[in-house]
């Protein structure tokens, strides 16, 4: 369980952002001997080979063409999210107040705000460049340093900071990132981002336009007497990313397995990159051209949408339903809403709490207070586009949305062992 946890945790450090979540799963993929596509290209696919392709650098589709017939089994598949609430980069971001140069910060989706004061930060992201010959490049970048901090107001200087305290994030969020007397005062940032890109080796004549994010460089850790957390940035969703691939790499390849994991589900998933665009559709397209036999097997395929759940937090029970406040560490977690928030049905819910019967896998089940509103997942409107039988699930965690987010140490292997099993379901 260790083991797989620390490769858990040096996979999310490693991924500060969507970009790198699919440049690092690539990786993985390509040392287990998957073939890597081109969505330009012609595809000539092969009985019992294993294949993925990439859309904007930031989304991914995975699969194992397996050796049974899709009309006969259907397809399982999985899906996860790449991204992470941050704060990213304006276009034009630079402001100078009283010689301290700062960024201005869009925030990106449901950002719980208060922990990103007083962290050591650092910029990750792509990077769009010309180099000496006019050329048009896309850099992967990460600065990996820290470079910038979100200082907190002294509590002298706001005596109603622990009662009252509210966060407008146009004024009090740019980072600061240096003092102008230590640097060119004309210099701008993408003045210093191209120096810097320079000084990594890459030609660059002019820097356009770029997707940067900041993060916390503090390194995922064990965390607990008993070592019975795990404590990291963008849990939410990258240990689902994690597992769901880990999965599809321990499955046997009788049944066509297949992981998506989507870009932009933080902010609504209607991109080319999210779920509520055609990436999906298009793959599974190409994997069964022919109309009728694509609906055949949809028609008897399953989709797990993995994503993580609400723990019931002890300093604050009264947020939960008390017959649906999951534990940590209490086993994965099949999420229902009323109102279609979530995908889970009865019927596909069943079938996976007999399979985790059968895995020796616990069970728990979340659903939201009456008088709270749902969160959602690309479980409903993946089920929706593709006609898909879809179930949502995943490890129950506190801090869902901090720049660091805790989870149980032995959920994300449990979650493992239950997904590989339904991989090879038929």
């Amino acid at each position: 369980m260790s083991a797989f946890n620390q490769d858990l945790l040096q996979y999310i450090s490693r991924s500060p952002t969507p970009f790198h979540a699919v440049l690092n799963t690539k990786s993985r993929l390509l040392k287990a001997g998957f073939t890597e596509l081109n969505e330009a290209d012609d595809w000539s696919l092969e009985t019992g080979q294993k294949y993925f392709v990439t859309r904007r650098d930031s989304s991914l589709v995975a699969f194992v063409y397996g050796k049974q017939p899709m009309q006969k089994t259907g397809l399982r598949l999985l899906g996860a999210h790449t991204d992470s609430p941050c704060l990213k980069v304006k276009p034009a971001p630079d402001i100078t107040r009283k010689g301290y140069r700062q960024l201005g910060v869009e925030i990106y989706g449901g950002v719980l705000m208060a922990p990103w004061f007083d962290r050591d930060l650092s910029l990750a992201g792509q990077v769009s460049v010309t180099d000496s010959r006019g050329e048009l490049h896309h850099l992967l970048v990460d600065i990996e340093r820290p470079v910038a901090v979100i200082p907190s107001l002294a509590i002298h200087l706001d005596r109603e900071a622990n009662t009252q305290r509210t966060i407008n994030p146009q004024d009090q969020l740019p980072p600061i990132l240096w003092q102008t007397r230590f640097a060119d005062d004309d210099m701008t940032f993408r003045d210093w981002l191209a120096t810097y890109l320079r000084d990594s080796g890459h030609d660059v004549a002019q820097v356009f336009d770029f997707e940067l994010s900041f993060y916390d460089v503090q390194a995922g850790a064990e965390v607990g007497l008993n070592q019975e957390f795990i404590s990291c940035a963008r849990l939410d969703n990258l240990l689902s990313c994690y597992v769901t691939i880990e999965s599809l790499l321990q499955a046997s390849g009788e049944v066509t397995s297949l992981v998506v994991l989507n870009d932009h589900e933080e902010v609504g998933s209607c991109s080319t990159a999210g779920a509520d665009g055609n990436f999906l559709e298009c793959v599974l397209e190409r994997l069964l051209p022919n109309t009728e036999a694509r609906q055949r097997a949809l028609s008897q395929s399953m989709m797990m949408s993995v994503d993580n759940a609400h723990g019931v937090h002890p300093n604050f029970i009264q947020k939960h339903d008390d017959s649906h406040g999951p534990l940590l560490n209490d086993g994965p977690v099949l999420k229902f809403n009323a109102n279609q928030s979530y995908a889970s049905q009865p019927a596909m819910s069943s079938r996976i709490r007999l399979l985790a019967q059968q895995e020796n896998v616990p069970i728990q089940s979340f659903v939201v207070r009456s008088d709270m509103r749902c969160g959602s997942t690309i479980g409903p409107m993946t089920a929706a586009k593709t006609g898909i039988e879809t179930l949502d699930i995943g490890v129950p965690t506190f801090a869902m949305h901090s720049i660091r987010e805790l989870a149980g140490a032995h959920d994300p292997i449990l979650l493992n062992r239950l997904l590989t099993a339904f991989l090879n379901y038929y």
